[in-house]
């Protein structure tokens, strides 16, 4: 069952998905005890800036992703992730090469039969 999120992020405009993504920020920020200055000071940001994003304001995405290393939320990155598919037309080639039945093996001292 594939897991749905509770946004409709297609209806969304750009300003609330920042603002969602600032949110998801300072909820996992507060649930782990932490505050804004110590995560800005593991992040290697100002507090100012980790302000700014946790309000949605626009900041540079390399402040994101330096936010979610120091919340150890890195696992969100997953779905960046690209998988090498293969197409339809390489799997049948490869299943018409794949071999359907096993032949006897003989052995190279015997002699072949003359039946």
């Amino acid at each position: 069952m594939m897991n749905k999120s509770n946004n409709d992020w297609l209806a969304m405009s750009d300003d609330a998905i920042i603002k969602t993504i600032g949110a998801f920020i300072k909820h996992h920020r507060i649930a782990q005890n932490r505050t804004q200055h110590d995560v800005a000071k593991d992040a290697g940001i100002n507090r100012t800036t980790l302000s700014l994003l946790e309000n949605g304001d626009i900041v540079n995405i390399s402040t994101l992703v330096q936010v979610l290393r120091a919340l150890d939320l890195f696992h969100v990155m997953d779905v960046f992730t690209i998988e090498n598919q293969i197409s339809p037309i390489e799997l049948a080639k490869l299943e018409q090469q794949r071999r359907k039945r096993a032949s006897n093996k003989r052995k190279n001292d015997q002699p072949e039969s003359d039946w």
